[in-house]
């Protein structure tokens, strides 16, 4: 498992901590029944707070991409493709609506957005 922070980002490290898990399952990196590092060594090997590996370990619990066997450790949980890809999409939507947005308050017609969004797709 590889984990990458940011600490220039606005992000919260927490945050970064579980979008790079998630991205590591939908990429098939991280499989189910993978064992993750306890929160100890992922927090001495990340050279931060035990507290904020735990945080993020809750969110990915709390999200089912987590099982954690108390005693044992936290494993990368059971999960369907088809959850993985709406999840997917439903945070591309997100980002999408948040372009538009971004675009019409600049005062962009929707066929200006349009076109920009096709040149963009060729590429």
């Amino acid at each position: 498992m590889r984990i990458i922070l940011n600490n220039a980002s606005m992000q919260p490290i927490y945050e970064q901590i579980v979008e790079q898990i998630k991205l590591q399952v939908v990429d098939g990196s991280l499989v189910e029944e993978t064992p993750l590092p306890s929160v100890r060594n992922l927090s001495k090997d990340l050279k931060i707070s035990a507290l904020t590996v735990k945080k993020a370990y809750d969110v990915l619990e709390e999200d089912g991409y987590v099982v954690t066997i108390h005693g044992k450790g936290s494993y990368i949980a059971r999960i369907s493709v088809g959850m993985l890809k709406e999840e997917r999409h439903r945070e591309i939507e997100l980002h999408m609506e948040s372009v538009l947005r971004e675009a019409k308050n600049a005062g962009m017609q929707s066929e200006e957005i349009k076109k920009m969004f096709l040149l963009l797709l060729e590429e």
